[in-house]
């Protein structure tokens, strides 16, 4: 195991190589740059410009910038942020907890949700309960998560008033106290709701799915041959054996719903990552969404490790080597 952790993480480094050379070349094809429609050409002469882009090395050619910016990264320097006048992994560190926190919360609830309703259907195939999850794993499926979100605002925040529709933290909420820790779980409930709800529908289905199957499988009719409990049977071997590709996800999951909260915390106006992802993007804040392209690439890469060393560790006929 510890092999193949290790070989996996040094095959990381030609795959971060050749990322980072496509995210850097991406970013610059970007047109205009962060000066562009910020400067007021009232009080900014053409030659104040020039001088701000050559001292900020945006005229040198493309190949020194990349090797200037790799340098920067080695050192564990992302550069500045030009947008918010701060360091770049300062910046992403006062965003990454809200992310983390709405992603773990979020995969709570897919995980939960995904284990009762399909532990209840694929106990009860082809029941009204079973047709009631199916519908609501296609309503799922079908809907953008926009969408949902716009209408999860409109009736819990707007009509009902349970929740915050926007932020992270209330107003004048002292750090540290209940009430701060209170208010931001209050403010990322909605966001999760929508970002963990909708994600279940194909875990669910699956979860059904090879339950059914594995109901039929030779060593369930030889369990019941011998005597064994139906429960024991329901939960020892099959619940057991169709929970063994979902646990495996887990890892993977994380780092998708890190990426995937991209359109959920901009829709909510959530201070976390995705949200400041599409602001550097707006703003052509090349460093800022350099720094966020390469953590999630990271955080994938990482969750598919985990995910193949979970499978191993759950499934003993896998032997990762």
């Amino acid at each position: 195991m510890l092999i193949y952790t290790l070989r996996r993480l040094l095959g990381m480094i030609p795959l971060l190589f050749l990322i980072s050379v496509v995210c850097f070349s991406l970013a610059k094809l970007m047109p205009g740059d962060a000066l562009t429609g910020k400067v007021d050409p009232l009080n900014s002469s053409p030659e104040y410009i020039d001088e701000m882009r050559e001292k900020m090395g945006w005229n040198d050619p493309i190949h020194e910038q990349y090797l200037s910016w790799v340098g920067g990264i080695l050192q564990g320097n992302f550069g500045d942020s030009f947008n918010h006048k701060m360091p770049v992994m300062e910046l992403i560190g006062s965003r990454l907890p809200n992310t983390i926190f709405l992603a773990l919360f979020a995969l709570l609830i897919t995980y939960v949700l995904a284990f009762v309703m399909g532990r209840y259907a694929g106990r009860h195939p082809y029941s009204i309960g079973d047709y009631a999850i199916s519908f609501y794993n296609y309503l799922g499926l079908a809907i953008p998560s926009f969408v949902a979100a716009l209408v999860a605002i409109w009736i819990f925040s707007f009509q009902l008033g349970w929740v915050p529709a926007t932020g992270s933290i209330g107003i004048g909420v002292e750090p540290g106290t209940l009430d701060f820790y209170l208010s931001k779980l209050k403010h990322t409930l909605l966001p999760a709701i929508v970002l963990g709800a909708f994600a279940t529908a194909s875990y669910t289905q699956f979860l059904r799915n090879d339950m059914i199957e594995s109901s039929r499988k030779d060593y369930v009719r030889t369990a019941r041959a011998k005597g064994t409990k139906e429960g024991t049977i329901f939960n020892k071997h099959i619940l057991r054996n169709s929970l063994i590709p979902i646990v495996t996800l887990i890892g993977f999951d994380f780092a998708s719903l890190v990426g995937g909260a991209v359109i959920t915390e901009t829709i909510f106006t959530y201070p976390g990552i995705g949200y400041l992802f599409v602001e550097s993007i707006t703003a052509r804040d090349y460093s800022v969404v350099l720094a966020i392209t390469l953590m999630l690439t990271i955080f994938t890469l990482i969750g598919n490790l985990l995910a193949d060393i979970l499978l191993g560790l759950v499934d003993p006929r896998i032997r990762l080597e």
